[in-house]
């Protein structure tokens, strides 16, 4: 699939709102009839510059760019987080907008899950990527991630989807998932955004008090440790102690897990072969707030 680019552009009006599946896939049917090339950014809402620099990157590669917005109930295990989840659909279309969208699409609850809140009878599961890592604590999530996202770049139809790779763990899974069921999709990963400090760009960063707020930069600066031991030649289980360290010395964040792994299928490094590339991951508890965060060790974000 290829897509060249094309000249970034600005905001010059609000972007249509769609709120039906059909409606939504007979829109970018008709701009591939008319030969344009579409770009997709799937978002639940809440969008932050992180989401903003997805949208303008698709813009500058597509013609067409359509922002999702839709708060997914199957991938929340507590019905408080759900119901807890910001959502301001008017500032999302006016930040959608400003990056260079040309239609948002946001469909309720009812609309992509009929007969909700009876869950849908056919989900989508990544095997063995979804289980590692942030599927042992959130178990489900990916299951539901992964069901929405197939859902969603089903109706898009031939396209470019843009994701963060600041959930790394979702992108592995969505590339394979849009592999193995051979959806006419283009994937692309692009850098996490961050604040000056380091802090990965997230929506749940407003929940941080103003000392977790200090606090949470660590795990970027976990992450550097563990790639600076890396090319100074320790092994995975030295880097992975290095990272924990870094952790343990700021007593208000507590670690789940700090782990150099393959980036290919997220097992641990362990004793693989060297050339293979490698991914250090992190999550840990803020206060309240569960914060993930990941690196290339060599340094490309």
């Amino acid at each position: 699939m290829t897509f060249a680019p094309t000249a970034p552009r600005t905001r010059t009006a609000t972007p249509p709102v769609v709120d039906t599946v059909a409606g939504f896939a007979a829109r970018l049917d008709e701009d591939r009839r008319a030969g344009r090339s579409v770009g997709v950014v799937l978002t639940m809402g809440a969008l932050h510059p992180g989401h903003a620099s997805l949208v303008r990157r698709a813009a500058a590669e597509c013609e067409v760019v359509a922002v999702t917005v839709f708060v997914n109930p199957t991938q929340f295990a507590e019905s408080a987080d759900l119901d807890n989840y910001p959502r301001d659909l008017e500032a999302d279309v006016a930040a959608a907008a400003d990056a260079g969208a040309s239609v948002v699409f946001a469909p309720t609850v009812d609309e992509m899950y009929p007969g909700w809140p009876v869950p849908p009878a056919t989900t989508v599961s990544v095997g063995g990527l979804g289980e590692r890592w942030e599927g042992v604590s959130r178990p489900g999530h990916f299951d539901g991630m992964a069901t929405v996202v197939v859902k969603l770049l089903s109706a898009a139809g031939r396209c470019r989807a843009y994701f963060g790779e600041k959930d790394f763990q979702q992108l592995a899974i969505v590339r394979r998932a849009v592999a193995d069921l051979s959806l006419p999709v283009d994937v692309v990963g692009c850098p996490t955004v961050r604040e000056a400090d380091g802090l990965a760009l997230s929506s749940r960063n407003v929940r941080l008090s103003a000392d977790e707020r200090a606090a949470a930069p660590v795990l970027h600066r976990a992450l550097g440790a563990g790639a600076a031991a890396l090319v100074a030649g320790a092994g995975p289980d030295e880097v992975e102690r290095v990272m924990a360290a870094t952790v343990s010395a700021e007593p208000l964040v507590e670690l789940d897990y700090a782990a150099l792994v393959d980036a290919r299928d997220l097992e641990p490094a362990g004793d693989a072969p060297s050339d293979r590339p490698l991914r250090l991951l992190i999550a840990a508890t803020v206060g309240p707030v569960r914060l993930i965060d990941n690196l290339d060790p060599d340094g490309a974000s």
